[in-house]
C-alpha cells in the first residue's frame, strides 16, 4: 500500500502523526507498527488523511460557505440548529470528490485487497484532532460506517463521514466547547472488519489505581455494540498477579443468559463463558502492553472473528480519568493473592 498526502497506510503511522490523521487513526497506526510485531493482533487498514479533507474543500470552495453558514447559527437558543446542519451537509454530500483522492482511496483499498480478493469488508470511522486541547473528546460524534466491501461504497461513506462533521451534535459540542469549527484536523480511518457473525466483542478499562483491569465481553451487535451486565460477561484480572505469574483473576461474572455447556474430555456440566481463561489473559497482557507502550491508561475495544476465533483490538483511546471519577464505586474482592490490594475504586466504562 502506497502512502500518499491523501492516504497514509497504517504501517506507516505514529502517535505523533495526529495533526495528519487524527488522533484514533494515530494510535492504531502506532499499534500496528509499534505492537503487531510482539504478537499483538490489529486489523490492517489506511487513513485518509486531514490534507484530503481539506483539499476536498478547497476543491469544492466550501469554506466560505460553510463558515457563513456557522456565523448565522443562533448559539444562545439553537434555534436554527437543525436547518444550519442539514444545509452544511448538503454542502458536502453535492461536492466532488477530487480525482486524486479518488485514485489514492482507490490505491489503498486495493492493496488492502491484496490486490487478490475481489473485495475486503472495511469500517469506515471518522477521526479528529483539536491541537493543545487534550481534554477534548470527538469520541461518537462523527459517522462510522460498517460492512462496506467495494470502492464507490467506500467513497461515499468517506464523503458521509466528512459531512458528519457538520452534525447537529458536532456543531452543538463543538461551540459549547469554544472549538473554533474550520480548525479541526479531520481524517478518516479504513480498516478490515473483524467478521461479526457469530462474534464477540468487548472492552478494557484499567481502575483508576492501575492494578486491576476490567475486561466485558458479549455477543457482537451491529444495532447495539454497547454491553449490560445482563448482556455481558464480566472479567476482573490483577496486574501484579499477572506479571507475577500468579492466578490473576480476581472475578469472573457471567452473563445472566448464559447457556451451560458440556466441556469436552470429561464431559463435566461448565458455564458458558465467552472467553476461556487463556484469552482472558491473552487481552490482559494485550492490554498492559498497549498501556506501557503509551505511558498512560487507555480505553481499549476488542472483537474476536466469529470465523477463525482469533481476539483482535479494534480500537484504543486515552482513558477520560476525569470524567470516570464521577463514575467510581468502591467495591471489595476475594484476592486471589495475598499481595493483591483487596479494595479499590474501579472504573467505569463511559
Amino acid at each position: 500500500m502506497v502512502t500518499t498526502a491523501f492516504t497514509r497506510k497504517f504501517s506507516d503511522i505514529k502517535a505523533a502523526d495526529v495533526i495528519a490523521v487524527g488522533e484514533k487513526n494515530a494510535i492504531l497506526g502506532e499499534i500496528y507498527s509499534q505492537l503487531s510485531p510482539q504478537g499483538l493482533r490489529i486489523p490492517n487498514g489506511f487513513a485518509v488523511t486531514s490534507f484530503a479533507f481539506e483539499h476536498f474543500l478547497t476543491a469544492n470552495a466550501l469554506h466560505q460557505p460553510l463558515n457563513e453558514l456557522m456565523n448565522e447559527l443562533d448559539q444562545e437558543n439553537y434555534s436554527n440548529l437543525k436547518s444550519i446542519s442539514a444545509k452544511a451537509r448538503a454542502l458536502i454530500l453535492r461536492a466532488i470528490t477530487p480525482y486524486f483522492i479518488v485514485v489514492s482511496v482507490r490505491n489503498a483499498y486495493e492493496e488492502l485487497c491484496n490486490n487478490k480478493e475481489k473485495s475486503v469488508a472495511v469500517v469506515v470511522r471518522s477521526s479528529a484532532y483539536a491541537a493543545n486541547l487534550p481534554l477534548v473528546s470527538f469520541a461518537d460524534l462523527h459517522e462510522s460506517f460498517l460492512s462496506i466491501d467495494n470502492e464507490d461504497s467506500l467513497l461515499e461513506a468517506i464523503k458521509k463521514c466528512f459531512a458528519s462533521l457538520y452534525s447537529d451534535r458536532a456543531i452543538k459540542y463543538r461551540v459549547d466547547n469554544h472549538l473554533a469549527h474550520a480548525r479541526l484536523s479531520f481524517s478518516i480511518g479504513v480498516q478490515k472488519m473483524v467478521h461479526s457473525q457469530n462474534s464477540y466483542a468487548g472492552t478494557m478499562t484499567e481502575s483508576a489505581c492501575g492494578e486491576m483491569l476490567e475486561i466485558k465481553a458479549s455477543t457482537y451487535s451491529k444495532e447495539s455494540p454497547g454491553q449490560s451486565a445482563d448482556s455481558s460477561d464480566n472479567y476482573v484480572i490483577s496486574r501484579s498477579a499477572l506479571l507475577q505469574h500468579k492466578n490473576p483473576f480476581i472475578k469472573k461474572r457471567i452473563r445472566k443468559d448464559h447457556r451451560m455447556h458440556v466441556t469436552e474430555g470429561n464431559n463435566q456440566i461448565q458455564p458458558g463463558y465467552i472467553l476461556t481463561d487463556t484469552e482472558i489473559i491473552t487481552l490482559a497482557n494485550w492490554a498492559f502492553m498497549i498501556d506501557a507502550h503509551f505511558g498512560k491508561q487507555m480505553d481499549i475495544e476488542w472483537m474476536k472473528d466469529g470465523k477463525t476465533g482469533e481476539l483482535y483490538i479494534v480500537r484504543a483511546m486515552p482513558a477520560t480519568l476525569p470524567a470516570r471519577e464521577k463514575q467510581h464505586s468502591m467495591q471489595r474482592y476475594n484476592a486471589p493473592v495475598k499481595s493483591l490490594i483487596t479494595a479499590t475504586r474501579k472504573a467505569v466504562v463511559s
